[in-house]
């Protein structure tokens, strides 16, 4: 859009008005003013207003742009932080399953006969997979007597099949084919005769178990227990998950982990 003032004064041919004739055109103070006034009113574009005014709204955009594009990537990122803790929290819940359902079971003790290893109430982590017996182990078996009501038992093998088991009830010594073993797990000495009858050698695909209370404890020194079948272990004790408590035994978080298999 053209300034009709500024038309005027463009197309105005020979001297500026109010000069004396004969004076050159711009001479003089009045001269330089028309000049200077001739540049100010130069005639733009169209275009290049247009041009112009964009750049300055360009220039006030980047700003705008970039605390949005700030806000954007902050945004982005805290749903991906998000979608990482969910995707940990449900990996966690899938290998817990898993691991309880083809892996292990949670099972719970009841009775002292294997304390100090294990306590009254502790719930304990069980697995059979891939589990072969051997000496140490803490295994839970089903006995082959109906004299606990089916309840399966928690104790400690002593023996292999193949292996010669003697105890001396004197000094407490249990010795496997003629070596004393170090048993640091046990509450105390072994004093308690039971039924046992001593040198005894295993059969196979037997194996001879106790409790770690050694004095209070129905194991193989029991005949209502006798040698354990090892088609009738149910799983090798791994960890213990949940302390127990009881009435005498407050709860003692610091128990949780691996048992101590003596070997």
């Amino acid at each position: 859009m053209y300034d009709n003032d500024n038309r005027e004064d463009a197309a105005a041919p020979g001297n500026p008005p109010g000069n004396p004739p004969g004076e050159p055109h711009g001479a003089g103070a009045g001269g330089s003013g028309a000049a200077n006034d001739d540049e100010s009113r130069k005639i733009i574009p169209p275009e290049e207003l247009i041009r112009s005014g964009k750049e300055r709204r360009d220039e006030d955009r980047p700003a705008e742009d970039e605390d949005e594009s700030d806000a954007g990537r902050r945004s982005n990122k805290t749903r991906m932080e998000l979608y990482d803790w969910l995707q940990c929290i449900v990996s966690a819940i899938l290998c817990g399953i898993f691991i309880f359902v083809f892996i292990g079971r949670t099972i719970g003790v009841e009775g002292d006969s294997m304390r100090e290893t294990l306590h009254w109430n502790d719930r304990v982590i069980m697995s059979d997979l891939f589990y072969t017996p051997k000496n140490g182990d803490i295994i839970v078996f089903r006995p082959q007597t109906d004299a606990f009501g089916g309840t399966p038992l928690v104790k400690r093998i002593i023996a292999m099949g193949g292996q010669t088991i003697d105890i001396n009830f004197d000094t407490g010594d249990v010795t496997v084919d003629g070596k004393v073993l170090n048993e640091p797990y046990i509450f105390e000495p072994t004093h308690n005769r039971l039924n046992f009858q001593g040198p005894l050698t295993i059969p196979d695909g037997y194996v001879f178990v106790m409790g770690d209370n050694r004095n209070h404890s129905s194991d193989s020194r029991d005949s209502r227990v006798g040698l354990v079948d090892t088609r009738d272990i149910l799983g090798k004790v791994l960890f213990i998950a949940i302390p127990g408590v009881d009435e005498y035994t407050p709860r003692d978080w610091s128990r949780i982990g691996l048992v101590n298999h003596g070997n």
